[in-house]
């Protein structure tokens, strides 16, 4: 995995800057963007809580907004264990490649950061919109024309997803609706 023309495969979301995020699924998809990443100047965000996917903004980090930064910390805020306990906010640790570090006893999606690290305190909510043809969940600041606005719920997401699917008029299918929806409950906001 040299270059990040699969980033499909994972958790993804283009900035309002246009600068890809791709975040790890799963502690084997961390494990392996973090590897990928390893050798170049990018920032990474994770929430200070367990329970997150390290998400990777794919651009030097020279070249970043305020804007970019902000919406990565709610992406990453978003898909983690503090969405499915729902939480209104939650902090998100940011740092950079160059300060991961593996030891060998570190288990798989597990990594060291040296410090300094920069805090952020963000709130969990997402709107549903298109990027790149395909229906995702990104930060409200990400997109001016969205589709729905959601956050965390009581409602289990694949019960909700058969809801959105009619709010949406038809428009996309169970499966795109679900794999765009963060894991756990979610409700629709207004």
């Amino acid at each position: 995995m040299k270059s990040f023309s699969d980033y499909q495969k994972n958790r993804w979301f283009f900035t309002s800057e246009k600068k890809l995020v791709v975040g790890g699924k799963s502690a084997t998809q961390n494990e392996e963007l973090l590897k990928k990443v390893q050798n170049k100047n990018y920032i990474i965000m994770h929430t200070s809580t367990p329970g997150s996917p390290f998400a990777v903004i794919v651009a030097d980090k020279k070249s970043l907004s305020s804007s970019d930064l902000e919406e990565t910390a709610v992406f990453t805020a978003c898909f983690s264990q503090q969405w499915k306990q729902q939480k209104k906010k939650t902090q998100v640790d940011i740092f950079s490649t160059r300060q991961i570090f593996k030891d060998k006893n570190m288990k798989i999606g597990t990594w060291g950061v040296k410090p300094k690290i920069k805090i952020k305190t963000v709130l969990l909510s997402l709107v549903l919109t298109k990027q790149k043809g395909k229906l995702r969940a990104v930060p409200e600041k990400t997109t001016s024309s969205f589709l729905l606005k959601i956050k965390p719920g009581n409602t289990d997401k694949t019960k909700m997803a058969d809801k959105i699917q009619k709010l949406l008029d038809n428009k996309f299918s169970k499966e795109e609706i679900l794999s765009a929806l963060p894991p756990g409950g979610v409700s629709i906001s207004k």
